[in-house]
């Protein structure tokens, strides 16, 4: 731990200590941080172009670099289909080749294939293929990373207006409170996800389009729990005594207040981004959410629901959201439960008999 841990005060240290007590939750932020940084390397792992290639004397890079058929041997000044037969061979031929563990992207349509789409799983796709053809554990790892990246995005933006519009209201009170929470129920009060659809089904929706509309409301939970904690903490003696001493209410608020939010706060974000993981597979699995071809779990789950043939296609598609979801819930409980003051005294209560021991 060394350097890095004395400066941390006595009670994060408690919670530290706290978290890695619950094995469930630790080993859980274990796995799941291991699973997003596979996928992160995604290209390395699942592509239809080599990682690096040695053609006639010369080194090629061809997942960086798109190079035309013309420089391997073929007719036409076009880009490199690696899956080629022909290409297939003139490397082994000329030259030599280091693929990926998964020989497909998320897009790319297997056209060697001997049996109809969707393809049970085999040696060459092990998890199968889809109604289209495409490698179905290639499109998990790419949907794998692009859910948590939507998640930890929409999370964010989520977690800057929530605390904004509940610190203003729990800090200054009066008519603010009460204007700022009659807005929050009205506007919490819509029916989210069908306003999702209607609006999506106007314009074509993409990634930023869909976070966009998705922020108008996911901060909406925070709200109640942020005001909260700072009309509890506006209270205090200290922050008293600095609005006594003049201070701005906004450097009291971002110094002494929003702190002590924080705590509550963090607590709430992995079931907010859990929940953003689940709205974006609805809206997937309905048809109104990432454009067609997005590797998307929910667009996976909708084809195991039209494809009831292909078992694979749904079981796949369950047990990988089923997994993100534990692990995130599993998570969320253990902050939980090294966040909540309850257990920060139970546990600085040995350590203050110890000491006068």
């Amino acid at each position: 731990m060394g350097w890095t841990t004395s400066r941390l005060s006595p009670i994060t240290l408690r919670r530290l200590a706290a978290f890695k007590a619950n094995r469930r939750a630790h080993i859980s932020l274990w796995l799941f941080g291991v699973l997003f940084i596979l996928s992160l390397m995604a290209e390395l792992i699942a592509n239809d172009k080599p990682l690096i290639m040695h053609f006639e004397g010369q080194w090629y890079v061809p997942l960086l670099v798109d190079y035309p058929e013309t420089e391997f041997g073929g007719f036409l000044p076009t880009r490199t289909d690696y899956l080629d037969p022909f290409i297939r061979e003139q490397i082994s031929d000329k030259g030599w080749a280091i693929w990926p563990l998964i020989p497909f992207s998320y897009q790319t349509l297997d056209m060697q294939m001997t049996r109809p789409s969707p393809a049970p799983p085999s040696s060459r796709h092990w998890l199968g293929t889809d109604d289209q053809g495409r490698d179905v554990l290639a499109r998990v790892i790419y949907g794998f990373r692009l859910s948590v990246a939507f998640a930890l995005v929409l999370t964010a933006g989520s977690l800057v207006m929530g605390v904004l519009a509940g610190g203003v209201q729990g800090y200054f009170g009066g008519k603010v409170d009460l204007v700022g929470q009659r807005v929050t129920e009205i506007w919490s009060g819509l029916p989210v996800l069908f306003l999702l659809i209607i609006l999506a089904s106007f314009v074509q929706p993409g990634f930023w389009w869909l976070l966009g509309i998705m922020l108008l409301f996911s901060w909406l939970g925070l709200v109640d729990i942020v005001r909260a904690e700072f009309l509890r903490a506006r209270n205090l003696e200290y922050v008293r005594a600095a609005k006594a001493m003049g201070l701005p209410s906004r450097l009291i608020m971002w110094r002494h207040v929003l702190p002590n939010a924080m705590v509550a706060t963090l607590t709430f974000i992995p079931f907010l981004f859990t929940g953003a993981i689940g709205t974006l597979t609805a809206l997937d699995f309905l048809g109104f959410g990432l454009p067609p071809g997005s590797p998307s779990l929910g667009e996976l789950a909708a084809q195991g629901k039209n494809n009831l043939h292909a078992p694979w296609l749904g079981i796949t598609a369950f047990m990988t959201l089923a997994i993100m979801l534990s692990l995130l819930v599993f998570i969320g409980e253990g902050l939980r439960d090294a966040f909540d003051p309850r257990h920060v005294k139970a546990s600085a209560k040995p350590t203050q008999e110890t000491k006068h021991a």
